[in-house]
């Protein structure tokens, strides 16, 4: 199936309202480019400064919303889901184990025995503390499976992988601290792939990710959102109707710069 005329208006609705209120709060930046704006236009520095602006909150404004239109007829869907503050002391050393194998390319990822590992001590040992990112997108399947979603941007800083693959494995011990029959499934996901149309660099999360389980790029987290239905191309239409919708809106607000 495709996307239902309801979820089409819903996703429509869902970019303008965004941006619409990005444009009512954006204030442009003061800083003096005499030099740019000569060259290019003030509008169009100002244009790109607001675009550059709703890049960075693209994921909670408008991908989130999304995400749950898309996905609330497959699954029981909730946006910025807290997974919890604690695990079990030996869940922790598990992790730290895990880790330290992983990098030094001594145990390849994979998502199954990661998640055995920790289930196996989950409440073992003292509470400890942890903090934990809140999941973007947590689903829970008509089949119980559960899965915590983390909406990166299209090229995740590769510093920080490690630190990714971390949150990951402490989902799953938070998850099973406080209630070990769930069966997680954490993943990060990329919305849409900037080395189109080249297939998208998963080398550079190789080795810390398990790549069929733990990561999804592009037309893969829409259409499983969707439930393995192919959305992908829909929902750039709707981004598209959504963009001559807001035309006026944008040529207004930055015309006054030219």
């Amino acid at each position: 199936m495709s996307l239902s005329v309801e979820q089409k208006n819903n996703i429509e609705y869902a970019i303008t309202k965004a941006v619409r209120d990005k444009l009512g709060n954006y204030s442009p930046e003061t800083d003096e480019m005499p030099f740019h704006y000569r060259l290019i236009g003030k509008d169009r520095i100002y244009l790109y400064r607001f675009i550059h602006s709703l890049s960075t909150t693209f994921g909670t404004s408008v991908f989130e919303p999304i995400a749950k239109i898309i996905a609330e007829k497959n699954y029981i869907v909730t946006l910025k889901k807290d997974l919890g503050s604690a695990m079990s002391e030996d869940s922790e050393k598990e992790i730290n184990k895990i880790i330290n194998s992983i990098t030094t390319a001594t145990f390849m990822p994979n998502h199954e025995r990661e998640f055995h590992r920790i289930k196996n001590v989950c409440q073992n040992g003292h509470k400890i503390k942890v903090k934990n990112r809140k999941a973007d997108v947590y689903l829970i399947a008509s089949d119980k499976k559960h899965f915590a979603i983390d909406i990166k941007t299209a090229k995740p800083n590769i510093d920080g992988f490690e630190k990714y693959k971390r949150n990951l494995l402490q989902w799953i011990a938070s998850t099973l601290y406080k209630d070990p029959t769930i069966d997680l499934c954490p993943v990060i996901a990329i919305p849409y792939n900037p080395y189109a149309p080249a297939p998208y660099k998963r080398w550079t999360l190789q080795g810390l990710f398990d790549l069929e389980k733990q990561l999804l790029v592009g037309e893969e987290f829409w259409n499983f959102l969707a439930g393995g239905d192919d959305v992908y191309e829909e929902l750039l239409d709707c981004f598209e109707r959504a963009g001559k919708a807001l035309k006026g809106d944008l040529d207004g607000r930055f015309s006054r710069f030219a």
